[in-house]
């Protein structure tokens, strides 16, 4: 009887271990996606305290700046600009927030008009998919913090049906 239960205690764990693997899915190489059917994992805004700040960097082919604020509330706030030939081609409010006890991050893009790209009460949202030091990976949204004070941001886009991996390389900024 021992040995069956021994059984059963060694199937259940590798069931949670297989469950758990399976909630995060390659989305691109640096980037994962939530299974449909998963939760994201337990996290707090304190977890990614270390994203405040000013950043500058390139990608999407310009200049790329985010601000970051520090945790308030159980939330952050960002801004996010991309100039292209000297022009501005589009900017992003973003937050970060404890929701249903993980992070869910939710953008709204708007042209440089300031309109919005989304509908009036509709936003991009990002459920987290899995927290690590310093890194944070999004459904489909990866921001990892390197070694040397840099910041890297992976993002899988869809582009004529294929999903392609855009990636921004920033460095902290003084912003003026």
């Amino acid at each position: 009887m021992c040995v069956f239960w021994r059984f059963i205690g060694t199937a259940a764990f590798l069931f949670i271990l297989v469950g758990a693997l399976t909630a995060q899915l390659p989305s691109t190489p640096n980037t994962l996606k939530l299974d449909p059917k998963a939760e994201s994992p337990k996290a707090a805004i304190a977890d990614i305290a270390w994203l405040a700040g000013a950043w500058r960097g390139e990608g999407l082919g310009g200049v790329c700046e985010e601000i970051w604020s520090p945790p308030l509330a159980g939330s952050m706030m960002g801004m996010f600009r991309l100039v292209k030939a000297d022009k501005l081609a589009f900017t992003e409010f973003m937050t970060i927030a404890e929701e249903n006890g993980s992070l869910l991050l939710k953008i709204r893009h708007f042209d440089p008009q300031f309109k919005g790209w989304e509908e009036k009460d509709q936003f991009v949202k990002f459920p987290l998919v899995k927290m690590g030091t310093n890194e944070a990976y999004f459904n489909g949204l990866t921001i990892r913090k390197n070694s040397d004070g840099g910041l890297r941001i992976y993002l899988a886009m869809k582009r004529k049906g294929e999903v392609k991996e855009e990636e921004f390389v920033f460095r902290p900024s003084a912003a003026k």
